[in-house]
């Protein structure tokens, strides 16, 4: 039975659905059952030589209280074991594996998803490798080593195959995993998205219905499927024959929506399970989650919902419309999810308004089981969606979005609407890193490191859309601004600055081009005034010659009717991109007849050009790679923090910081005068004096820092006063050697629990508590995020004007490694820095170690909403 709290519901090659956790001694019948009902050949697992031969010794050592060294996952599917993994511990990070699947559920993706499960336990409790000996002759098994992913040496033997596998998860491996999970997704989607048959349940009679509101729209879209309706109350519903329960339908439909009181949910979906159904989608709210979760976990359903509009899809093939929305939908080109059923209709309204549409639009409310990450997941691949556009609340698995978003966005844009960006729930923070990690900040740099495109509303979403519907992404920042209303043109350009675009300098050769053309009064220069008296023809002249100056990389094109003229017509495509600008039109966006974005307002253009700057920007990054870095003792790292809790101490934090061979100031801690002589004395220079006391931990701004301090005589009084000032806090202090002069920089980490470790740099010193400048990104970091963090503070094109930036670089990619292999490190800050014409030093640093529990964000899983916030 699956009745354990730690069961994951995973997705098999079919899209089926099965449950994982570890077994005990409760499930041995189970496992004589999965050994009893193999075939002959099938009974004798050959699988491994070293590890069980026979299901009754595996029995025996999952049962015996002397094993401790053997874990044991099981799948069930439908409560029935079909099968089971199995390690033993042969040292400290070397383990054996074994394997055995039911005979009828071979080659369905069940022992690669077992396989992956026990790599992440293992690798969770410190195994580093399998080792397993295949017969030659089972080509399936040597096949599910070289499928999945992991690095592996082979050696042939005496009819064996002896594999060596690494289970550290590089890129390969993730890779790996994501099409297998992607594969998976797509086939489980298929009944929600492109259903052969559906059930409405409370298919009421009234219009004003709920239920009867999405029968109609399934009727009057013209679905191509099967239509039936549940109304214990009648024979019909607007045509549609209706049954009393769902288990009187005559076939068991593929997707059931479910439009009834919320107590009396659970048993729909009971008696939806029973009948077969494969999906469901509840449009109710206030559903009790757990009664709703265990009927669904217990069919292998999937679920969208509750408390959601439904879903819709406009391939003609399907032609689904099993919403509650008014009006038809409109087929287009754009696959829309949202957590808010508001939010979704005002997309398609104003999407319909541009004669664009969607694809698919799945509104999935509460969210207790289909979320954003299996949308992405469906779009990835599909030629028919063009855009992604997101709407989403909460994240699920942050990490995993990561990555399947960067996927995504590499084929397609993928665009979300910012949501909750308010600070007011920020927590209080110990740290001068941590009170920069707001909420807002870190679903920030989640969506810039991810390629996608964040917006503010709904309104700057459809604009974004409007052009990315056809214009090509600029080549560069440089924008070039042609109109004929003076003004306008200024707004227009200052509006680019404001975005961060370059206002482009145009040549000599196109001045002199312009000039030619223009009345004596107008400017040839950029923005470039073609005066209010010029006509079409000659407006679309000027936008050529613009164009194709070679310092631009895109036109804003600014028009205004006059009494003389209208060159609105004159705006056309170029082989760069054009957005324009109608100041006299009532619609915020609109669609010229050639397929160009035209905006009321020259601000809507530039914010929308620097949207498609910037994802020109990202898809021009490489793929991130991972970097060597030599001088890393891990072991020792961990050592360190071993046992540890709350800040570290200053001479472990200076133990730790070398450990990933860091450029840290050392020093040692002393509790008494003596000592603190001592220590001045050997380091033969002027010392800093810091008091380590509890609870302080801005020393600077708390006086628990004395500098410049040389001789007996000043450092006794020195640490006299410290003693003086703290009393009995004091528990000793920290004596450092004066570090040379330089800029003051500050580099550090805060670990959210659903986003994994942020990465905080900018200015620091006294700086850090005057000036809120600061550039964030996720761990682990690319090049490319290297690069935002190191540019992307405000004051430093000034820092790293004067100084190298190859030394901080290495500094975060350190501290980045740092953060990703060591969970336990909540918080840290490098303040200052310090960074000189040669060199760069931690002068100050600070460690917070809290327990975490190891994760893993890529296993393959299904969302559930009791366990994840």
């Amino acid at each position: 039975m699956t009745t354990s709290s730690n069961v994951d519901r995973a997705l098999l090659a079919d899209g089926s659905v099965v449950a994982l956790r570890e077994l005990g001694p409760a499930d041995a019948e189970a496992l004589l059952a999965l050994h009893l009902g193999l075939p002959p050949d099938d009974r004798y697992l050959r699988f491994f030589s070293a590890a069980p031969r026979h299901l009754d010794e595996f029995v025996a050592r999952l049962t015996s209280p002397e094993e401790p060294l053997h874990v044991v996952i099981g799948a069930f599917a439908s409560d029935v074991l079909v099968g089971a993994a199995s390690y033993v511990l042969l040292d400290d990070d070397t383990a054996e594996v074994a394997l055995v699947v039911a005979h009828d559920r071979q080659s369905h993706g069940v022992g690669t998803l077992l396989l992956e499960h026990l790599v992440s336990l293992a690798r969770r409790r410190g195994v580093r490798r399998f080792r397993a000996d295949v017969l030659t002759v089972n080509s399936k098994m040597l096949r599910v080593f070289a499928d999945l992913g992991l690095v592996w040496t082979s050696a042939a033997d005496n009819g064996e195959v002896r594999i060596d596998l690494g289970l550290d998860s590089d890129e390969r491996y993730l890779e790996a995993v994501a099409d297998r999970e992607q594969a998976a997704d797509v086939a489980s989607l298929r009944v929600v998205l492109k259903p052969t048959s559906i059930v409405v349940v409370g298919a009421g009679r009234k219009r004003s219905s709920v239920g009867n509101a999405v029968l109609h729209n399934l009727v009057s879209g013209g679905y191509t499927g099967a239509v039936y309706a549940v109304n214990p109350h009648t024979d019909q519903v607007l045509g549609v024959a209706s049954y009393r329960s769902v288990a009187d339908v005559p076939q068991a439909p593929d997707l059931a929506v479910v439009c009834v009181p919320a107590e009396a949910v659970p048993q729909v979906a009971e008696d939806c399970g029973r009948r077969g159904v494969k999906a469901l989608v509840v449009i109710t709210s206030g559903v009790d989650p757990d009664r709703l979760l265990d009927v669904v976990r217990r069919y292998g359903m999937r679920l969208v919902g509750p408390n959601c509009v439904g879903v819709s899809a406009t391939d003609p093939g399907v032609r689904m419309n099993a919403t509650f929305m008014d009006g038809r939908l409109t087929a287009g080109e754009v696959g829309v999810v949202t957590q808010s059923g508001g939010v979704a209709i005002a997309v398609v309204e104003r999407l319909r308004a541009l004669g664009l549409g969607t694809t698919e639009l799945v509104s999935t409310g509460d969210k207790y089981d289909v979320s954003g990450n299996d949308l992405l997941l469906w779009w990835e691949r599909d030629e028919a969606t063009k855009a992604v556009a997101l709407y989403l609340e909460s994240f699920g698995n942050p990490r995993k979005f990561s990555r399947l978003a960067r996927r995504v966005a590499r084929r397609k844009p993928v665009l979300a609407v910012r949501a909750a960006s308010s600070e007011a729930g920020q927590r209080a923070a110990a740290s001068h890193t941590a009170s920069t990690a707001t909420p807002a900040v870190t679903r920030d740099a989640l969506f810039r490191q991810a390629g996608v495109t964040a917006v503010d509303g709904v309104g700057e979403l459809v604009e974004v859309l409007a052009a990315l519907h056809a214009t090509p992404l600029p080549a560069g920042d440089r924008v070039a601004v042609l109109s004929n209303a003076g003004g306008l043109g200024v707004l227009a350009a200052d509006a680019c600055v404001h975005r961060g675009l370059a206002v482009a300098e145009l040549g000599p050769d196109t001045a002199e081009a312009l000039r030619a053309l223009l009345p004596g009064t107008a400017s040839a220069h950029n923005p470039v005034d073609t005066t209010a008296a010029v006509d079409e023809r000659t407006f679309g002249r000027c936008l050529d010659l613009v164009a194709a100056d070679p310092g631009v990389d895109a036109v804003i094109a600014v028009t205004v009717p006059t009494a003389v003229g209208d060159p609105a017509g004159g705006v056309h495509r170029t082989a760069k991109p054009v957005l324009a600008v109608r100041a006299d039109q009532d619609e915020a966006v609109s669609l010229t007849s050639d397929g160009i974005a035209r905006y009321a307002d020259p601000a809507s253009a530039a914010a929308v050009l620097a949207a498609l700057v910037e994802r020109g920007r990202w898809l021009r990054h490489a793929e991130p790679e991972l970097v060597e870095l030599p001088g890393v003792d891990l072991a020792e790292a961990r050592a360190v923090i071993a046992g540890q809790q709350g800040w570290l101490s200053p001479d472990r934090v200076v133990r730790l910081l070398a450990a990933f061979g860091l450029p840290v100031l050392g020093g040692v801690v002393v509790r008494d005068v003596e000592s603190a002589v001592a220590a001045q004395r050997s380091f033969d220079v002027p010392v800093a004096l810091k008091a380590v006391a509890d609870d302080l931990l801005h020393k600077s701004s708390g006086g628990g820092v004395l500098l410049d301090l040389a001789g007996d005589h000043a450092v006794t009084y020195g640490f006299e006063s410290l003693r003086d000032r703290f009393g009995d806090r004091l528990t000793g202090v920290f004596v450092q050697p004066m570090a040379r002069r330089g800029r003051e920089l500050l580099v550090g980490v805060v670990t959210d629990p659903q986003f994994g470790p942020l990465v905080v740099t900018g200015l620091g010193g006294v700086d850090t508590d005057l000036v809120d400048d600061r550039a964030a990104a996720l761990a682990p970091l690319s090049e490319a995020d290297l690069d935002d963090l190191l540019h992307g503070f405000r004051a430093a094109p000034k820092v790293f004007g004067d100084h190298d930036e190859t030394a901080v670089r290495d500094v975060l990619r350190r501290v980045s490694h740092l953060a990703e292999s060591l969970p336990e490190v909540a918080e840290l800050d490098l303040n200052p820095l310090v960074l000189a014409s040669d060199h760069v030093i931690a002068v100050d640093a600070r460690v917070r170690v809290a327990p975490a529990e190891p994760v893993d964000p890529f296993l393959r899983k299904l969302r559930d909403a009791r366990r994840t916030p």
